[in-house]
């Protein structure tokens, strides 16, 4: 079985420089097809082949060109959102595909789900992630990166969580030349998805992922717009009947399931 701790990439990036594999630490654009081609092979419906995935070199590889690139280099705002969604996913599943089997992603912490966040011992704590040259943590890529350098709530429905209840994870890597078609279509086809998300439109009732509670600020300064930015992505009639009178809508949140988003 393999093990997670010590978890460090710094050696398998300068192996793979070593044997020409990836180039030197740069600028240059990633080969996000590498990590396409991953994910083709190991993600059906947003659940993970883990143990098939934990064999793949390809995945060490794209984590390779990843630890070598500068993304403030890159020339485009595009192009550096785009890697830094793609490396939070790719090492959010390198976490997990090297601990595999667990039933949770919440496993991989100390303390459980509620200490290991209290403790800053959660997975999303641990310093592995290595992107030009620094290690970074899971935490510090979403909400001192994503969340504060680039305006886009949509980022909440791209980068995965390992859970059930996670956004899905699409079949494909984001790549600069369609990324808002790709972030539209995830915030799209999250919204509405029932598991997570029910609107009564009768009631005037939205029962919605708590990710629209726990990042309230990204998506409005309060629940009316909450609500009207979930108007622009729900479906039609849906959108259509909250945007009359988002102030009449209740607004909340269904379970969030933490078991790994893993294939029977």
């Amino acid at each position: 079985m393999r093990t997670l701790f010590p978890f460090r990439f710094t050696g398998c990036s300068t192996l793979l420089l070593c044997l020409g594999l990836i180039p030197a630490y740069s600028g240059a654009a990633v080969d996000h097809q590498l990590f396409t081609k991953v994910l083709q092979d190991h993600v059906l419906d947003g659940l993970v082949d883990y143990a098939a995935l934990g064999d793949d070199v390809r995945l060490d590889q794209y984590l390779g060109q990843l630890s070598q690139t500068n993304p403030a280099e890159l020339p485009t705002v595009d192009e550096q959102l785009t890697l830094w969604i793609n490396a939070y996913n790719a090492y959010t599943l390198k976490l997990v595909a090297d601990a595999y089997p667990i039933e949770s992603i919440h496993d991989l912490g100390t303390g459980g789900r509620i200490l290991g966040w209290l403790l800053n011992k959660s997975p999303w704590d641990i310093r592995f992630a290595e992107v030009g040259g620094e290690e970074y943590t899971l935490n510090e890529i979403e909400h001192e990166i994503l969340r504060v350098d680039f305006d886009e709530p949509r980022i909440h429905f791209a980068v995965v969580c390992a859970a059930i209840s996670c956004p899905p994870l699409r079949s494909e890597a984001y790549v600069p030349e369609r990324l808002d078609e790709q972030l539209d279509a995830q915030a799209r086809q999250f919204v509405a998805d029932r598991r997570s998300n029910r609107f009564n439109l009768s009631w005037q009732r939205a029962e919605v992922s708590p990710i629209f509670s726990w990042f309230e600020e990204d998506f409005g300064d309060d629940d009316s717009a909450v609500l009207l930015f979930l108007a622009e992505v729900a479906p039609p009639t849906t959108g259509e009947a909250i945007r009359q009178a988002p102030g009449k809508w209740s607004l909340d949140y269904t379970p969030y399931n933490w078991s790994l988003n893993d294939q029977p």
